[in-house]
């Protein structure tokens, strides 16, 4: 269940990297590129910081050949695409919330703190889209007012309270993920928003 959250993660990560390469009229290699970093950059820094070393990808290939599968698939639905910003949205969204519950799991496999395994869950969902936006010259929408990380924190609150219950581990990980994924769903629908700071000084 874990190992097909992961690549099913990898594959809504790649398919949103490739949208928003093709957005920005990136040749082959660009978009390749962008996919694999959207898909994997979280996980990388993920395991990093818990020194899980070399990297979950880098271990095992069949990760490549999922990005590089799921990158021509959307290469070549391309124009069968009408809403191009719609699917990127929710291909991000998906990725986020299934990112989530495998970066709290790769948490509890290192015996941290709930509230670490959160943050981790919370890094793994949100930072392959945050470099993806930097080289793709957006500014990266976690840093916007959209709910995003926000979402991610909620899943994994609720993935920690459920474990608290007599459920069974694999619904644990399905509920969790999708909370993430309606809540900010909804946010969105509704344009519920952080509040924004803003300086006195002009």
């Amino acid at each position: 269940m874990f190992y097909t959250i992961d690549i099913l993660g990898t594959i809504a990560f790649a398919i949103s990297g490739v949208l928003i390469a093709i957005n920005k009229r990136m040749d082959l290699f660009g978009i390749l590129i962008i996919a694999f970093v959207t898909a994997v950059g979280g996980g990388t820094l993920r395991d990093l910081l818990i020194g899980n070393t070399p990297v979950g990808w880098m271990k095992d290939i069949t990760y490549t050949y999922v990005i590089l599968g799921a990158s021509v698939f959307a290469i070549l639905l391309r124009s069968k695409i009408n809403y191009l910003r719609t699917s990127l949205f929710l291909f991000d969204t998906i990725g986020i919330g299934l990112y989530t519950v495998v970066g709290i799991e790769k948490g509890l496999n290192s015996e941290l703190h709930p509230i670490i395994c959160i943050a981790l869950g919370t890094m793994t969902a949100s930072f392959g889209g945050v470099i993806r936006d930097i080289l793709c010259n957006e500014i990266p929408v976690i840093f916007r007012k959209e709910i995003y990380a926000t979402a991610c924190i909620l899943g994994g609150v609720t993935y920690f309270a459920l474990r608290e219950f007599p459920i069974q581990y694999n619904y644990v990980f399905v509920i969790a993920g999708i909370v993430v994924i309606v809540t900010r769903l909804l946010a969105v629908k509704f344009k519920i928003a952080l509040p924004r700071i803003y300086s006195d000084k002009v």
